[in-house]
């Protein structure tokens, strides 16, 4: 499933590419404000910070939400304590898209994450040109030399590479090429199964100065005390906020937390 999610993803780019060039990419970056800095507006604190994600759809449970206007559910997270916000550009399996993306931006200061599946520059330039300040590196997804290349193209657009791990050999390459932004996916990627207890096995090997992401299987907020309590400095959440009411959920997410 992995492979068909990157496959469908590069070849999504491949055609913007020929209608958006790397040039006319640049230019909407070079009007851009400075990305923000995630990693001090994720820096640790007495409270969990929340990274609100905009999610209509998954490859595991199908269609979750319908979400005309994103603008307006981003707004909500960030009125109710969201610390960053988290928008799947993907387009076949999670119904997202960049227009999601730059929409989002427009209506929110905190930092944006473009998540979805980039494999090569183009995407990193488009995450930037539409307004992120992170972009998401799947290390499943992508080998060394790849990922390290990834890494650092990011970085020097002024954005943030938050890599994504799923087990103790994913999270030891993230750490090894300096990652200071690293989430623990308790989804396994080819399966689609979820392992609550992995963010709490692993975390450990995390040195300060990282900051530390628990990813997936947010159910309530019984479920992100347990993750705070097991060492996260940020939780990202998607489909437990756009089932429901997403302030109000988010609010008993961030309450004693």
């Amino acid at each position: 499933m992995l492979d068909g999610l990157y496959e469908g993803a590069v070849s999504d780019a491949k055609s913007r590419s020929e209608r958006v060039s790397v040039a006319q990419l640049e230019a909407l970056i070079a009007r851009q404000p400075l990305a923000l800095d995630a990693l001090a507006a994720f820096a640790p604190r007495s409270t969990v910070h929340i990274l609100a994600e905009i999610k209509r759809a998954s490859p595991s449970r199908g269609v979750l939400a319908e979400i005309p206007e994103p603008s307006e559910l981003a707004a909500t997270y960030e009125k109710f304590g969201a610390t960053g916000i988290s928008v799947l550009t993907e387009g076949r399996k999670f119904l997202g898209s960049l227009e999601d993306l730059r929409s989002v931006r427009s209506s929110v200061s905190v930092p944006l994450l473009r998540k979805d599946f980039i494999a090569n520059e183009y995407q990193i330039l488009e995450a930037r040109a539409y307004g992120a300040d992170l972009a998401l590196l799947i290390a499943a997804g992508l080998d060394q030399p790849t990922l390290i290349r990834l890494k650092n193209f990011t970085e020097q657009l002024g954005m943030t590479a938050f890599v994504e791990t799923h087990n103790r050999i994913e999270l030891e390459r993230a750490l090894e090429i300096g990652s200071r932004f690293v989430g623990i996916n308790a989804r396994d990627l080819s399966t689609f199964e979820t392992n609550r207890h992995l963010f709490g096995e692993l975390v450990h090997l995390i040195p300060d100065g990282v900051i530390k992401v628990a990813e997936s299987a947010v159910r309530d907020s019984s479920d992100v005390a347990h993750y705070r309590e097991s060492g996260a400095d940020v939780v990202l959440v998607g489909e437990a906020l756009v089932v429901g009411d997403a302030g109000a959920t988010l609010k008993s997410f961030l309450r004693n937390n």
